[in-house]
């Protein structure tokens, strides 16, 4: 007997360092397979939406010829879409927090998946109608995901290129969207437009639900950080306890019995994937009986129903933002002034209702530690003004050269060509730009070009060429990839993990609202002066998003200086409660 077990300590170093390598090597392939995943279905999903929103507007007059509808039931067809989608983002982010953002993506990617199926066979324009709201509701949980998904899966350090890859895919989305419509609706007809984004949603959707889920990950890390002091100094202390795991159970001691009952949850196959329940039961184990309270389990319990989503915050919040956009659809169209100000006016009442109960909440919608991180906001503001300048010119500019200089749509696609070639080639620029010189310095670099560029362009007349036009286009689309990359990165990564989800409904949210300001913008000063309007030089327009496009200096301004900028801050946890990240 005793000659049997005299070697054993003798091995155990060997043992112990082959034992972890085997299951670094794998935890490291796994780990790398469920980024690569994470990443595929972020940058896939916001593709998809970028696609979509750009192809539907060339397919608009064909399907308003073949469902025989009229102007206002077609534009209802992007109208409901948007007002879905704006009032349903924050709220989906917050799903997101508290249930996992890889759940909630897949249902909404497989959400939008059914929906453009049905549209493609929808028999009639009300039909149409009914499922773009449904797709709306879709993508609004779909896209503050893809952000969440890539916060839980990547460490702060290396965030920032999955981010420039995602917007760079957006841009190239949207600058092919209108050829791909164009091909589309003239080869197959208007309904193939929505078959397209089927496959794609279908796909990630199936893809999310099978990626290994991060909190085997972060437990698999645990057992990599028990494991790596025996593998790097193999002490005697050391010896003396891997030894007692291959000694016969006999001669073992109660109080390693004891020791090892108290650690399985920490060293569980790195396989596994412990839902929501079995995480909250393993993190008590870690802790004395006596830390944990009543009252506390109490409160947990109170604070994982409905009442920790803020329901009716929910509803003021969508209220807000829909009576908002509605507002704005409404007065860029002729003869909704009077409409559009009392949405607008109706917008105002939700949000002064939605503050004063955001206040008193428990569990509010908007955590008060997300709206006071300086960051956070200032990237918010940041992308709010760019996106409604950037889309507010392109609309002027597109009816300058149509109407004006009467260009055909691709003669005209080709001189906003160096915007979507910036877009695309810029975004990976972007994260070298932030570790060399800071957000605040990258930021404000984007927002000094942005306003350039519609300053410019609205000096130009009638006679402006290819090469004044390119030239505008091509700072317009420098200085917007990379403020938004730059204040994109800073939100996601500012906010607290717990909160990821809803820093990336805030993000999008501002993103979708500030198209629909810019444009309203833009059509009721076009309406102000109807002769010299589509003329930049001659119009009140473009000077006026020149102004707005100005407002993004300060904000960036207001972003992190120094290369260290973007690291996340911590938000202290509320008494009595564990913070909730999900993925």
């Amino acid at each position: 007997m005793n000659r049997s077990r005299t070697p054993a300590p003798a091995r155990v170093p060997a043992l112990v360092r082959l034992s972890f390598l085997v299951r670094l090597s794998f935890l490291a392939r796994v780990r790398v397979s469920a980024r690569a995943s994470v990443l595929a279905c972020s940058v896939v999903g916001a593709a998809v939406v970028a696609l979509d929103g750009t192809v539907l507007t060339v397919a608009q007059p064909a399907l308003q010829r073949d469902l025989h509808a009229d102007v206002g039931q077609v534009q209802w067809t992007s109208t409901g879409y948007l007002v879905a989608v704006a009032s349903l983002l924050v709220f989906a982010g917050r799903l997101g927090d508290r249930h996992g953002h890889r759940r909630v993506f897949a249902v909404g990617a497989l959400g939008f998946a059914t929906a453009s199926a049905g549209i493609a066979l929808a028999p009639g324009i009300e039909a149409v109608i009914a499922l773009r709201v449904l797709q709306g509701v879709c993508g609004a949980l779909l896209q503050p995901a893809t952000l969440g998904m890539l916060r839980t899966a990547f460490p702060p350090d290396r965030l920032a290129t999955p981010i420039a890859v995602r917007t760079a895919v957006i841009g190239l989305a949207a600058a092919a969207g209108p050829l791909v419509g164009g091909a589309l609706v003239s080869a197959y007809g208007w309904r193939s437009v929505f078959l397209l984004s089927v496959p794609p949603t279908l796909a990630i959707g199936l893809l999310a639900l099978a990626t290994r889920k991060p909190e085997a990950e972060a437990r698999a890390r645990a057992t990599l950080g028990l494991l790596a002091p025996a593998a790097r100094e193999p002490g005697p202390e050391t010896h003396a306890r891997a030894a007692s795991s291959l000694v016969a159970p006999a001669t073992r001691k109660p109080e390693a019995e004891a020791q090892d009952r108290a650690t399985p949850d920490l060293l569980a196959p790195a396989t596994q994937e412990p839902g929501p329940e079995a995480q909250d039961r393993a993190t008590p184990s870690l802790l004395p009986p006596a830390t944990r309270k009543p009252e506390a389990e109490a409160r947990d319990r109170a604070a994982s129903g409905l009442a920790a989503l803020d329901p009716l915050g929910a509803l003021l919040l969508a209220a807000a933002l829909g009576l908002l956009v509605h507002g704005l659809v409404e007065a860029a169209r002729p003869g909704g002034a009077v409409p559009g100000a009392l949405a607008c006016a109706g917008a105002a009442v939700a949000g002064t209702a939605l503050a004063r109960h955001e206040r008193r909440a428990a569990h509010p919608l908007l955590p008060p530690e997300l709206l006071r991180s300086v960051p956070v906001v200032a990237g918010v503001a940041a992308l709010l003004a760019a996106s409604a300048a950037l889309f507010g010119a392109l609309f002027v500019t597109t009816y300058f050269l149509q109407d004006v200089q009467r260009l055909d749509p691709l003669t005209c696609a080709l001189r906003f060509l160096p915007l979507a070639l910036l877009m695309v080639f810029g975004a990976p620029l972007c994260p070298l730009l932030q570790r060399r010189h800071g957000p605040r310095r990258t930021a404000t670099a984007g927002a000094v070009l942005l306003t350039l560029g519609a300053l410019l362009l609205s000096r130009l007349d009638a006679t402006a060429g290819a090469l004044p036009v390119g030239g505008c286009a091509a700072l317009l689309g420098a200085g917007f990839v990379t403020l938004m990359v730059t204040a994109t990165s800073v939100v996601v990564h500012r906010a607290p993990e717990a909160h990821a989800g809803v820093a990336g409904g805030l993000q999008q949210t501002a993103m979708n609202v500030g198209p629909a300001f810019g444009v309203a913008t833009a059509t009721l000063l076009l309406a102000l002066v109807p002769d010299g309007g589509f003329v930049p030089a001659e119009g009140a327009a473009l000077p006026a998003l020149a102004a707005i496009a100005a407002l993004t200096l300060p904000a960036a301004l207001a972003l992190p200086g120094g290369t260290r900028g973007t690291r996340p801050e911590q938000a202290p946890p509320r008494p009595g409660r564990r913070p909730c990240v999900r993925s």
